[in-house]
């Protein structure tokens, strides 16, 4: 485990932990804790962990790239989620009081690695992602899963969403937003998406265009920056690597 911390109180405070998917932890913001923390849950359902070298379900693990079938190992079945480095051992390439940059292969038949530079500061933090192409062409969607304790309120509005099928799958289709709560997958943000405990607000902002929210469970909501959407590989929305290229996404959460 990386212990970070920034100010002078130190006023925020931050765990990573290489062993358990290269994940935060742990954020506490003025004594505020935001996160789920409980690795007990399961690695789905806690921290803020990297999604590559894809995000969310594919379904029944399967794709054709390269006019090649390819096949998954099913972690939720009957489908694949969250790619393979979650759950993964990651190296700690290095680390200072306030930083920590982290090393990952990547488990699949196209090979690449991952990359993450985490850096916290007095006012927020900032995450970047990448994943590259080594050997041979791939594809990829990169993005971030992060479990926020429930918040007292929140300002998450969209323009539109993926219609799911009976099997609960992102399809291409985009339709209004309907009702919280959610399991869904969004774009076009209408203003900051912002998340409030008492006095302290958060906001989220990433240069991803794809945003899922899970805000189902009555202690946590999850607001996921994606490079691409659920079933990308299926459904469009998947960034095709050729060796030597790179998909880099950056989240920030201000406070």
């Amino acid at each position: 485990m990386i212990e970070l911390e920034a100010g002078r109180r130190p006023h925020v405070r931050m765990t990573v932990h290489p062993e358990a998917g290269g994940r935060v932890g742990h954020l506490e913001v003025g004594g505020v804790p935001l996160l789920r923390a409980n690795p007990a849950v399961g690695a789905m359902m806690w921290g803020i962990y990297p999604m590559v070298p894809w995000a969310g379900r594919v379904r029944h693990g399967e794709f054709v790239f390269d006019e090649v079938r390819r096949h998954l190992p099913l972690n939720l079945p009957p489908h694949a989620i969250h790619g393979t480095a979650f759950d993964a051992e990651w190296e700690v390439v290095d680390a200072g009081r306030d930083y920590c940059e982290l090393r990952c292969p990547l488990t699949w038949e196209f090979g690449g690695v991952a990359h993450q530079h985490i850096h916290l500061s007095e006012q927020g933090a900032t995450l970047v992602l990448t994943a590259a192409a080594t050997g041979t062409a791939m594809p990829a969607v990169v993005g971030w899963h992060p479990c926020f304790v429930k918040p007292d309120d929140t300002a998450l509005e969209f323009g539109r969403m993926y219609e799911r099928d009976d099997d609960g799958m992102a399809v291409r289709r985009l339709v209004p937003p309907t009702p919280q709560p959610w399991d869904d997958c969004f774009v076009d943000p209408l203003g900051p998406l912002r998340l409030r405990w008492g006095a302290l607000q958060v906001t989220i902002a990433s240069d991803c265009d794809h945003w899922v929210v899970y805000d189902e469970p009555a202690d946590t909501t999850c607001v996921e920056p994606q490079s691409g959407p659920p079933d990308a590989f299926t459904i469009g929305g998947a960034t095709r690597l050729e060796p030597g290229d790179i998909l880099q996404r950056t989240l920030t959460l201000a406070w």
